[in-house]
């Protein structure tokens, strides 16, 4: 009975592809997950597409497998179309019963493949490197729909196959997994969060035993073990055989926020009080590191009640993704209420950190992500000096880092200060990479067990044997202050930004009148980031042909203006300011002839193609002139892009 009703899925498949409504690659998936799959659910969902003639949305679930991007593995827990087997008899807040079943989405095949594929990768290379041991992995998630079911059954998947795993007790942030990582010595780690993307989506995110996310080496034997996989089901060892589960909760966040206090450059800022802040955090799990720490710290800290609630649904918001001001509108108008002086908000796995301020005139200014992170990467610099901390005897050992995405304004503050300014690819992987290199640079019998080293003591180290890391981040919204801890941390960046605010309410100023001080000071930049969203199977491949449009037929003019430079980093192999190779990447950038750029890269976590434009001008007598005259040429430079890329287009 089964194989005639296997028979007879597979012939309503062979007929849509022969009418061109399935994708033959969609149809091969789907054929390889009912083989591989162990819940009834997989083959009811996908029976009820095909009865409804709802081909679209079986190529949206089934055009690909799911593969690590600059954030792992990302896709939709809940399809555009749920289904009566996958909405069951319902799941918490609204949630369908099980998640959407796919290939090209998240689910507990998935999910589970993934992390089979993980611990199959760790036992090879533990043997390799003559372990003998069984690896430890860490698991961490967010409030979205099915985390926490997925954190469980990749904890139960560890302990099953002779791995031992530690679990947070609830939602956790995920710098806090990389913290945890390094701090307990695990082999890796992986944070169940999509970020700030919509709330139908979840994601796996893995981090490697030094705390970062997977660099290719890595992602690419993982993937290629996980690719190997082609069964949801899996063997447990015998019970002597199995690992151990390990409940980890408030101890580790003293632990972490300890840690998280050494940020803190000038606590005497704080004596009156600091400044007033309002910190949101959408719904996801900013709060439960933030809002405490900025208290112990001296802060005083208002929260948005209607936010503070756990919710994969983000009920109050369209977007959790505090980059945008319609995010943070109940923050905004809690601060106008209470005159506090900025607003926090942070995504919610708390990665990424969003601001508005109060400006000179009294109105709240949301900041870019480039204008935040200048706005640190000049305190801490600045003030480091001032501290003594940095000198002229040690300042060739120190850096900030950015990725090639991000402000130029940051180099102009690395080169006043006589510290050096390395660029790298985007995703905060690459910029651990660099801490890891100079981690690596101590010699072994200067530094011990480097994990445990204070602040002072490993900074100390770093300045007479490596580089110091003063601060890094990248424009979407991601910052990092030091390196105990190894990805963006949303809640180390609202330490170090209400130090920024702090510092200014010290000076008499607003920190937008902090940052026209800097701008008349190193120049005036601004930074725009646009995309084009293009969903789906057919999305998918009309970004791919965009994206490779700008490589083989690279625009000469653009706006009227010429293109002076090409750095097509698809193509060519380069190298950063410290004489490392810089991998190959799907990003080319494109200088003009009048001072302008812009990049262009298709994401690496969600359906769309990324446009960054950049803007400079040396401020004249009237700052706000300057400021009109460079947004109006980046307005040009977009809709000349605009029209660039729908000719680019249709020639497809």
């Amino acid at each position: 009975m089964i194989q005639l009703e296997m028979s007879d899925i597979h012939t309503q498949l062979d007929s849509a592809v022969e009418a061109n409504a399935l994708l033959s690659i969609s149809r091969d998936h789907i054929l390889s997950y009912l083989s591989g799959a162990s819940s009834s659910v997989a083959e009811a969902a996908i029976r009820e597409l095909i009865d409804s003639g709802d081909y679209a949305e079986l190529n949206d679930r089934f055009y690909q497998n799911l593969a690590f991007g600059t954030g792992g593995l990302r896709g939709r827990t809940i399809g555009k179309k749920v289904t009566k087997a996958e909405q069951g008899e319902g799941g918490p807040m609204g949630r369908p019963q099980h998640p959407c079943v796919g290939t090209a989405t998240m689910n507990f095949y998935n999910v589970g493949r993934a992390v089979r594929g993980m611990i199959a990768y760790l036992k090879h290379y533990l043997e390799q490197e003559g372990e003998q041991r069984r690896p430890k992995l860490g698991f961490a998630h967010d409030t979205r729909h099915f985390s926490r079911d997925f954190a469980e059954y990749c904890g139960k998947i560890c302990t099953d196959l002779g791995c031992d795993a530690v679990l947070f007790d609830s939602a956790r942030a995920t710098p806090q997994l990389s913290f945890l990582v390094r701090e307990l010595n695990l082999d890796a780690g992986v944070v169940l969060t999509a970020s700030h993307n919509p709330a139908h989506d979840n994601g796996f995110k893995a981090y490697f035993m030094d705390g970062a996310q997977l660099v290719d080496e890595h992602a690419d034997g993982v993937i290629a073990e996980v690719d190997a996989i082609v069964t949801e089901h899996y063997e447990a060892l015998p019970e002597e055989q199995r690992g151990t589960l390990r409940i980890e909760g408030e101890q580790a966040d003293r632990r972490y926020m300890d840690r998280l206090k050494t940020l803190l450059l000038q606590p005497s800022l704080l004596h009156d009080g600091g400044a007033k802040v309002v910190f949101t955090n959408l719904h996801g799990t900013g709060g439960h590191i933030s809002v405490p720490i900025l208290r112990e710290l001296g802060f005083e800290v208002l929260t948005v009640k209607e936010q503070d609630a756990p919710d994969g649904r983000f009920p109050t918001v369209a977007s959790p993704n505090p980059e945008n001001a319609p995010a943070l509108a109940m923050g905004i108008e809690l601060a106008e209420q209470q005159q506090a002086e900025i607003v926090i908000g942070t995504d919610p796995d708390c990665d990424r950190m969003g601001v508005v301020v109060r400006n000179d005139q009294g109105e709240m200014q949301l900041l870019t992500g480039n204008q935040i992170g200048s706005l640190m990467a000049w305190y801490r610099t600045k003030t480091m000096f001032e501290l003594g901390l940095l000198n002229d005897s040690n300042r060739g050992h120190a850096c900030l880092i950015k990725t090639f995405v991000t402000t130029e304004l940051q180099t102009a503050i690395a080169e006043k200060y006589g510290v050096n300014m390395v660029n790298t690819l985007t995703g905060f992987k690459y910029i651990a990479a660099k801490l890891q290199k100079y981690e690596e640079g101590i010699p072994a019998e200067k530094k011990g067990n480097y994990r445990e080293l204070s602040e002072e003591e490993s900074r100390a180290l770093r300045l007479e044997y490596s580089r110091f890391f003063i601060f890094g981040g990248e424009e979407s919204y991601g910052y990092l202050g030091a390196d105990f801890i190894r990805d963006k941390d949303g809640n180390m960046a609202a330490v170090m930004f209400a130090e920024v605010a702090a510092y200014a309410k010290s000076q008499g100023k607003t920190v937008a009148g902090l940052l026209d001080d800097i701008y008349e000071e190193f120049g005036y930049y601004l930074e725009q980031g646009k995309s084009m969203v293009m969903e789906g199977a057919q999305g998918a491949t009309q970004i791919k042909a965009l994206a490779e449009s700008y490589s083989a037929a690279p625009p000469e003019q653009i706006d009227g203006v010429k293109v002076t430079e090409v750095r097509d980093y698809t193509k060519a192999q380069y190298e950063d300011a410290e004489g490392d190779t810089i991998p190959a990447a799907g990003m080319i950038r494109i200088e003009l002839e009048d001072g302008r750029a812009f990049a262009v890269r298709p994401s690496g976590t969600e359906p769309k193609i990324k446009y960054y434009l950049f803007g400079k001008e040396t401020p004249d007598s009237d700052l706000a002139a300057t400021k009109e005259r460079v947004a109006q040429g980046l307005e040009r430079l977009w809709s000349a892009l605009e029209a660039d890329a729908q000719n680019r287009m249709k020639a497809q």
